[in-house]
């Protein structure tokens, strides 16, 4: 994942300026990266070779070329254009490619090469990718425009099919740092929160809006694309993070993944259509996998599903279970007062009652 901001250097010749400009924006808006726009551009006394020196002081070089830049250039052999565009930025582990503004013809050698039509090449490159887009998904319109609203620059688009979201996560994945998918449907917002932290690898052990926060200021800083599948509530909405992420959101059924032991005790506890030693068993692996990822949020709603599932049906062995989890969790967040309420209420339903003798005075 990126997190530093790489910088680029376009060389061009004064008559080049709109291409430089247009794929300038294109770059910073798509690639990350913060181009030098204004020192790029050929003043006097300077030719394409002397501003391609120049730009080494950036981490990427583009050279735009055309016949005007080119002519400004008086020396244009072997000896005099390798050293500054071949030799000498590799030397310097200077990452340099060659931009054609009209028809003219830079030396073959000289790669890669992009035509002025083919800036989303461009931008893969710079990204560090080489792949290109494929003719099959270049002829579809839909996906082609979910590339230029959501892969160009940051953004958020709805479609209703679930096949376009995939297919356009598959075309576009180059360009971005991460795909992340959220089977969204009926789970609750901190499921939601806690696979999407699974998935970055973070540990999220503060309440639902801690997390939430947290969340957003890590997406936000980042170029991601955020997928969410079968998207059916506002709540999961809230995690389509803008920022420098973008976010696709399908109201399509999502493809049925990979068995997951965690989901499917939040599916069981949320539906309590199993019988009660089943939902039991389902609480008890879901607490403990839960515990072990540090996904705490999900734990605490998970165990206030339990605990009103016994209270329910009189299981005061399992309400008393459950209540403690809920008080540890509370401590945990700091919530000291509320944990002591719980733990009193806990106290007096639950623990055993001290049994006193009995005496019979007509006995005694």
């Amino acid at each position: 994942m990126q997190t530093l901001t790489r910088s680029l250097f376009p060389a061009y010749a004064p008559c080049d300026r709109a291409l430089a400009r247009r794929a300038a924006e294109f770059l910073e808006r798509g690639a990350d990266v913060r181009v030098f726009l204004d020192e790029g551009q050929i003043g006097p006394g300077e030719d394409l070779l002397s501003k391609a020196r120049d730009g080494r002081m950036a981490d990427t070089v583009v050279v735009v070329f055309s016949r005007e830049a080119m002519a400004l250039t008086t020396r244009w052999g072997r000896a005099q254009w390798e050293g500054p565009l071949v030799t000498e930025p590799a030397e310097e582990g200077v990452r340099i490619a060659f931009l054609r503004a009209d028809d003219c013809v830079p030396p073959k050698v000289l790669q890669p090469q992009f035509g002025r039509r083919e800036l989303r090449r461009l931008k893969r490159w710079v990204r560090g990718h080489a792949g290109q887009q494929s003719k099959a998904a270049a002829a579809q319109a839909d996906v082609e425009i979910l590339g230029i609203a959501l892969a160009d620059r940051p953004g958020c688009e709805t479609v209703e099919s679930g096949a376009v979201a995939r297919e356009f996560a598959r075309e576009f994945e180059q360009d971005f740092d991460a795909v992340l998918w959220l089977d969204c449907g009926e789970r609750s917002l901190a499921a939601l929160a806690g696979d999407l932290g699974a998935q970055l690898g973070l540990h999220l052990e503060g309440t639902l809006s801690q997390n939430l926060e947290r969340l957003r200021e890590f997406c936000e800083a980042r170029r991601f694309l955020i997928v969410l599948e079968d998207a059916r509530t506002a709540e999961a909405l809230e995690l389509a993070f803008r920022g420098r992420s973008s976010a696709l959101i399908s109201t399509d059924a999502a493809v049925a993944g990979a068995p997951n032991a965690i989901r499917e005790a939040q599916a069981a506890l949320r539906r309590m259509g199993a019988p009660w030693p089943e939902l039991c068993a389902q609480a008890r692996q879901g607490r403990r996998l839960l515990r072990e990822a540090g996904r705490i949020t999900e734990l605490h709603e998970l165990m206030q599903q339990w605990h009103a599932a016994a209270e329910a049906r009189g299981d005061r062995g399992v309400a008393d279970e459950s209540a403690r989890e809920l008080i540890w969790i509370l401590e945990e967040w700091g919530l000291a007062g509320e944990a002591r309420r719980l733990d009193l209420q806990r106290a007096a339903e639950y623990d055993d009652q001290m049994m006193f003798p009995f005496f019979n005075n007509e006995n005694s």
